[in-house]
């Protein structure tokens, strides 16, 4: 696997890899995640991609230079005898995946994870400038002429967002395969010119982390308890945190916590000093297991990212964890487990708060959207959304690489 960042950042796609490693590990495949790294990792199947001193876009290692990652990878793939290379970002890593891969004729897998059009607008500085730079580098490495981008899409409606629209269906369709975890997603890389075979599978959760979170009880909220709320991201604003910030200061009687970091702290720090009056806690960077206790602790998981996410990792956490979930962006819909989540009826802080709201003043409702996120959680095998990510050892006893 070819990423350009890992654990222990945080992050859904750090939390996905991990998953899918522990996965194709159960089934007797042997996996190696290479990456940028801080510092060199004590796991030997995590091998360090050179990465550069002092830069860290967004809190995150960065792969440089590209051509030190391409040999770096060409020669332990070759060494280690990978059969598929599997690549789950779309920066220089995993450029450099593709070339080794593409030098020594092993097949590429590209799981494609999430809009980087609207990421890069939302956090890169200067992104009308930095996006062509970027653009230009990734195609310097990987040729744009296989894609033609529409520009009647709402989401492509920009140069800057054909840019990197052109930028992520050209990767697509170099793989062999393309993996997506949603629907949604997948409609519009097709409607957009991905020719690639492309596969809808859900993220799925490891069995350490349905093992960690138990076996949920329906939450229920006494009188005169206060709501308890829980969000989880990147503090970026692609993610809309701030949104939370207003919405949980429009509803007294509820408490909340924030996990997560990102280029927007500062911002959500300032916001939830003036505007939260004490009632939101905002805890920055921590493991995947205080976010799990978290979980258990609260009566409602909230989501305010919109048109950005495909599958969030920490919605299944939720789900798993017998979460009611509240959304603000209609795609998410489609991961919700019948009548264990709802839709803001508009995406602004106005929207959520009252979705908030009326959890608040119905313990009825609760306990019943509760009841069947566990419902969904026992019989997640038979589910479009599945949340077990399930495993077969393999049949030959031949340890894939």
């Amino acid at each position: 696997m070819v990423t350009d960042y890992y654990l222990p950042t945080l992050g859904g796609v750090q939390t996905v890899i991990k998953a899918h490693r522990e996965a194709l590990e159960y089934a007797g495949h042997e996996v190696f995640v290479f990456a940028p790294l801080a510092e060199q990792s004590s796991d030997p199947h995590i091998v360090r991609l050179p990465t550069a001193r002092g830069f860290a876009p967004d809190g995150y290692p960065f792969t440089w230079t590209p051509s030190a990652a391409a040999r770096t990878l060409h020669d332990d793939l070759r060494s280690r005898e990978i059969d598929i290379v599997h690549v789950h970002t779309e920066m220089f890593a995993a450029l450099a995946g593709f070339e080794a891969a593409r030098a020594l004729g092993i097949p590429v897998v590209q799981t494609m994870h999430g809009r980087i059009d609207v990421y890069t607008r939302s956090v890169l500085p200067l992104p009308s400038i930095t996006t062509v730079l970027l653009a230009a580098m990734h195609r310097r490495r990987m040729s744009h002429d296989r894609s033609r981008i529409d520009p009647t899409a709402p989401y492509a409606a920009t140069r800057m967002a054909r840019r990197m629209w052109r930028l992520m269906v050209s990767q697509a369709n170099h793989a062999d395969h393309v993996i997506v975890p949603s629907a949604h997603f997948a409609a519009k890389l097709a409607a957009q010119g991905v020719q690639t075979p492309l596969t809808v599978l859900s993220n799925g959760l490891e069995d350490t982390v349905l093992e960690a979170v138990g076996a949920p009880t329906p939450r229920s909220l006494a009188r005169g308890e206060e709501l308890r709320v829980v969000w989880c991201g990147r503090l970026s604003p692609e993610k809309r945190p701030e949104v939370f910030v207003e919405a949980v200061s429009l509803v007294p009687g509820i408490r909340a916590e924030m996990f997560g970091d990102g280029v927007a702290r500062r911002r959500v720090a300032s916001a939830t000093e003036a505007h939260a009056d004490g009632r939101l806690i905002v805890h920055g960077a921590v493991p995947q297991s205080r976010v799990l206790e978290a979980m258990a602790r609260a009566h409602v998981l909230v989501s305010s990212s919109l048109d950005f996410d495909n599958q969030p990792m920490v919605i299944l956490e939720g789900i798993a964890a017998g979460l009611p979930v509240i959304v603000t962006d209609p795609d998410l819909a489609e991961m919700l487990p019948p009548g264990g989540g709802t839709i803001t009826r508009t995406s602004d802080a106005e929207g959520l708060a009252s979705a908030i709201r009326e959890l608040r003043d119905d313990p009825a409702r609760l306990l019943e959207m509760s009841s069947a996120a566990i419902a969904h959680r026992a019989g997640a095998d038979s589910d479009p959304v599945t949340l077990r990510r399930r495993s077969t050892p393999a049949r030959d006893g031949r340890r894939s690489r």
